[in-house]
């Protein structure tokens, strides 16, 4: 999915093997990932796509002042999050380490691949399953 502040934005379905950039995208306040060909078309991931970044990711720390944060884990699965919220970003990937992160804060110019793709069936229901779960505190949630 994109996220509602990229409604305004040109986009398409992300599909496997489809080479990824994090962007942020002219006349949006969130940031999200285009295709390393096509800057401009925001790419849309459906809940459960899996998708391995180049190298060891960085995203912007809870606190401004503070330096990017980072994981060593290079493997994330796309969810959402905060559905209850219309207001609250909702995509976020949820990285091997445990690590939960809003792709809004994921930083600029990192690449990565499409693993893998949900089947239909499993998309439909993780989105159901993560609107009645909402994350725990346990896990960081960048904001």
């Amino acid at each position: 999915m994109c996220d509602y502040s990229l409604e305004n934005v040109a986009s398409r379905d992300a599909k496997a093997g489809d080479k990824l950039i994090s962007s942020r995208f002219p006349n949006s306040m969130t940031k999200g990932f285009a295709a390393l060909d096509n800057p401009g078309v925001a790419v849309c991931l459906r809940p459960g796509t899996e998708i391995a970044f180049d190298d060891e990711v960085k995203f912007e720390s809870n606190y401004p002042i503070l330096p990017a944060s980072r994981t060593k884990s290079r493997v994330a699965r796309f969810r959402q999050v905060d559905l209850d919220n219309v207001y609250a970003h909702h995509d976020a990937l949820e990285f091997a380490d445990g690590q939960l992160v809003l792709v809004t804060r994921v930083v600029t110019g990192q690449t990565a691949t499409v693993i893998q793709m949900p089947h239909a069936e499993d998309a439909s229901t993780s989105a159901e399953h993560e609107h009645h779960a909402p994350a725990t505190p346990t896990q960081e949630l960048a904001r």
